[in-house]
C-alpha cells in the first residue's frame, strides 16, 4: 500500500486526485497539510482528510506527495519531500523560475525519488491515440500547429503574481507545451507572442495571451491561452490541437468527451463523461514508484515547458 500525503491543496485540481486516489486498491492518502487555514478547513470537511499541523509531521506519515499548494510554494515543498526520500507529484507548472526548477530536479535525483509533473492532459485517451498516429507517419512532414487552452479566470491566488508566477500565460502555457513537445518529439527553438488584460480590468496579471512559436522540427505553432471561456461551454476544459502535415490533418479536442442531447421541451443539453485524465495521472506516479523508472511526465518536462512560459514573459510584444 502506497501512503500519500497532500502537501499543499490551494490548487483545485488536489481534489481531483485525492479522490482518484479513493478509487484505487493499492494507494491511500494519510492526510493533509495546508497553510492557509481556510483552504485547510475546508479541503478536510470535503474530503475527509485528517489535517496535519506541520509538513514533517505530515512527512512522516508517507511515502510519497501530492504538491497542490500555490506555484511560488512548489520547490520549498518539493525540497522538504525529497531530503526526507518522499516522492514527488507536483501540479503544473513546475516552478514559477527556472532555479526553482532546476533545484527541484536536482534534489530529486540526489535523493533517488520520483519527480512526476502534473500534466494529465497528456493522459487523455485522445492524445495517447494522436501520438500512435503521428509516430505512424501517416500524416507526413508536420508544417504547423494551431492550439488553443482556454479558461475561466480563476481569482484567488492565481491572481497574485508573488504566488503564481503570473496569470493566463503561465497558467495554461505549460499543459499545451508539454503535449506538442511529446507528440512530435521536439522543442520550442523561438518564442514571441502578445499577452494582456483584455477581459478583467481589475486583475494586476493577463488574462489573455496569443503566443507564436517555432518548433525545431522546422514547423510553427499558435497557441491562445486566455481566461476566455463561456460559462456555457459544455464541458471543463478547452484544450484543441490542430497539427497539418503535408499528408493530412490531426485535430484533437481533449476534452470533448460528452452525450448531447435534444428534447421536445426545448431543454436541450449534454452529459459528461468520465475520461480519467487524473485518473490514469496518479496511477503513473504509483506505478512509478513500486518500479523505479522515470515518469512519463518528468520533471525536465515541467521546466521545459516553463522555459517557454518565461521567454514569452520576456519577449512581449
Amino acid at each position: 500500500m502506497i501512503k500519500i500525503g497532500i502537501l499543499g491543496i490551494a490548487h483545485t485540481h488536489g481534489y481531483s486526485y485525492v479522490r482518484q486516489i479513493n478509487k484505487m486498491q493499492d494507494a491511500q492518502v494519510t492526510g493533509l497539510y495546508e497553510e492557509n487555514v481556510e483552504f485547510a478547513k475546508r479541503a478536510s470537511s470535503e474530503l475527509n482528510l485528517k489535517l496535519f499541523n506541520t509538513p514533517q509531521e505530515l512527512l512522516d506519515s508517507c511515502d510519497a506527495v501530492i504538491i497542490a499548494s500555490e506555484n511560488s510554494k512548489h520547490m520549498k515543498y518539493t525540497e522538504m519531500a525529497a531530503l526526507k526520500h518522499k516522492h514527488v507529484l507536483c501540479e503544473k507548472p513546475i516552478a514559477v523560475n527556472i532555479n526553482d526548477a532546476e533545484h527541484m530536479i536536482k534534489i530529486c535525483k540526489e535523493n533517488n525519488v520520483v519527480l512526476q509533473i502534473a500534466f494529465p492532459v497528456r493522459y487523455a485517451p485522445s492524445v495517447r491515440k494522436a501520438k500512435e498516429t503521428i509516430d505512424s507517419g501517416v500524416l507526413g512532414d508536420i508544417l504547423a500547429v494551431s492550439s488553443t487552452n482556454h479558461g475561466t479566470m480563476p481569482g484567488s491566488w492565481f491572481v497574485d503574481k508573488e504566488l503564481s508566477g503570473g496569470g493566463a500565460v503561465i497558467d495554461h502555457t505549460v499543459h499545451v507545451v508539454d503535449i506538442v513537445r511529446w507528440l512530435l518529439n521536439t522543442e520550442i527553438t523561438n518564442v514571441s507572442g502578445f499577452y494582456d488584460k483584455l477581459i478583467y480590468d481589475e486583475l494586476n496579471v493577463e488574462d489573455c495571451g496569443l503566443l507564436m512559436l517555432e518548433l525545431s522540427n522546422g514547423a510553427f505553432m499558435t497557441l491562445d491561452t486566455s481566461w476566455s471561456r463561456p460559462k456555457a461551454h459544455p464541458y471543463w476544459g478547452d484544450v484543441t490541437i490542430r497539427i497539418v502535415g503535408t499528408q493530412g490533418t490531426l485535430f484533437i479536442d481533449a476534452f470533448d468527451e460528452k452525450i448531447e442531447y435534444y428534447c421536445n421541451d426545448k431543454k436541450n443539453g449534454w452529459m459528461n463523461f468520465d475520461i480519467k485524465f487524473d485518473y490514469n495521472l496518479i496511477r503513473e506516479f504509483i506505478d512509478c514508484i513500486k518500479t523505479g523508472r522515470k515518469p512519463l511526465t518528468s520533471g525536465e518536462d515541467g521546466l521545459a515547458a516553463l522555459e517557454v512560459v518565461l521567454k514569452a514573459y520576456a519577449v512581449k510584444a
